[in-house]
């Protein structure tokens, strides 16, 4: 394997784009098709110097940030994206210290598997730091599966925002509901959390811009109770307000969703298959 594999990959690419691809006129006095190295550098927002420093390999450690710009910039299909982070990752040697954070904890007490069964059929799930989904009720699984979060094997709730085109369509609020896990991962990532920053970084490259503007935006906190709206295939509009609830011990949270008004009760009875009046107040 080369020493710059990353550089290469930017070079070839830059090399493979016409301007024409871009929005950017031919222009005379061109050496070959592909791109100018400063006009990949003005759609990037970055440097001419530093573009030359990656692609020459005197720069090896990119933030997630400029590698999703260039991402854009380049027009990278998602096979593509996945790759640049993987060259990204073996040209810094995957240099972060994780010996002094706990990676996310996947196990789940016993206790919080009854608790999540008790909870049936009301959509509940538990996620870890990342947004790992790592339980949930049957209840969560009819409302979640017609959306397709729950599709991939470690499903995940900031990547289906973000980078599955179905999640615009589940949530009439997208931009709300985007913004919001973005002030999440990063509150996370203040922590100095490796393991965030690390999901950070390959998130910003496989979504883009329009993760990596968000989590560069101004640091807010992060709206843990609130109404979600969902435009669902099968039960139609939902308006759902979550609680969220931190696990004692452990970094693993609760989310329970219930119904805001009587139309989306019914039309959640119906589609998880609950008989109104099973649940009363004490």
């Amino acid at each position: 394997m080369s020493e710059n594999e990353l550089g290469g990959f930017l070079r070839d690419r830059r090399a493979a784009v016409t301007p024409a691809e871009v929005g950017l006129p031919d222009g005379p006095r061109r050496r070959g098709p592909g791109l100018r190295r400063s006009e990949l550098a003005g759609l990037a927002g970055v440097s001419v110097e530093y573009l030359a420093r990656l692609e020459q390999g005197r720069d090896r450690r990119p933030s997630g940030q400029v590698l999703a710009a260039l991402a854009d910039a380049l027009r990278l299909t998602p096979e593509e994206r996945v790759h640049v982070r993987l060259l990204a990752r073996a040209a810094t040697g995957n240099a972060f210290s994780y010996a002094a954070v706990e990676p996310p904890t996947r196990g789940i007490r016993p206790t919080v598997r009854a608790l999540l069964d008790r909870l049936e059929p009301a959509p509940a799930l538990l996620v870890d730091r990342l947004g790992d989904v790592l339980a949930f009720t049957n209840g969560y699984e009819r409302l979640a599966r017609p959306l397709g979060i729950l599709d991939p094997d470690q499903p995940n709730l900031a990547r289906y925002v973000f980078t599955d085109p179905r999640a615009r369509a589940a949530y009439p609020d997208w931009e709300q509901i985007a913004d919001e896990h973005a002030a999440i991962l990063r509150t996370a990532a203040s922590f100095a959390d490796p393991y965030v920053q690390d999901f950070l970084d390959g998130l910003a490259i496989i979504a883009g811009t329009v993760f990596s503007r968000r989590l560069a935006a101004p640091a807010t906190p992060p709206r843990r109770v609130g109404v979600e709206r969902l435009a669902h295939p099968e039960a139609g509009e939902l308006r759902l307000e979550r609680e969220i609830l931190d696990l004692a011990d452990v970094d693993q949270t609760l989310v329970v969703y219930l119904p805001c008004d009587e139309p989306t009760s019914a039309a959640l009875d119906h589609l998880t298959g609950r008989h109104p009046g099973a649940l009363r107040a004490v």
